[in-house]
């Protein structure tokens, strides 16, 4: 699929006024604030709170099915929802840490333009593109620095993808 293609069915596309739009504005608000919340100390001891009273009410509940469906359920869904938060935050932190080495390559005279979206690529051809610059580095026979360079291998790598 080519990126324009990405682009016309990506909702953070959407015209700014767009439902579309509103409600992915309102999605990333809540999702960054609920991470944020999650991530913190007093969250991680409300948790450990509650774990501490379901724990202490066992024997007022005799240890029963309902008692332990309880605790079963409730950490499920919270479980099963973060799921999707942790990936919406890491997402987001990658196209933005993406999006800032775009601008490097771009700012940066001597760098490559080619290098620009291979985060599209597949993991084979990543690790392809890898090697050989590690290979131009020096780094594959124990020697550090550009000397030695095989700069032409790379961008047969880049102009293939």
């Amino acid at each position: 699929m080519t990126r324009a293609a990405r682009d016309k069915r990506d909702p953070a596309r959407a015209e700014p006024g767009s439902l579309s739009a509103r409600l992915d504005r309102l999605f990333t608000h809540i999702a960054s604030r609920i991470a944020w919340l999650a991530g913190r100390p007093a969250t991680f001891l409300l948790a450990l709170a509650v774990i501490a009273v379901w724990g202490v009410t066992g024997p007022l509940f005799g240890f029963s099915d309902t008692w332990q469906l309880v605790i079963n359920t409730g950490t499920t869904i919270v479980t099963f929802l973060m799921v999707f938060l942790i990936q919406n935050s890491q997402n987001r932190d990658a196209a933005a840490l993406q999006a800032k080495l775009d601008e490097l390559i771009r700012a940066v005279d001597k760098a490559r333009g080619q290098f620009i979206g291979i985060e599209h690529l597949t993991d084979a051809q990543i690790e392809e593109i890898r090697a050989a610059l590690e290979h131009e580095a020096g780094r594959d026979n124990g020697t550090a620095g550009k000397h030695g360079t095989v700069h032409e291998t790379v961008e047969r790598l880049l102009s293939r993808y």
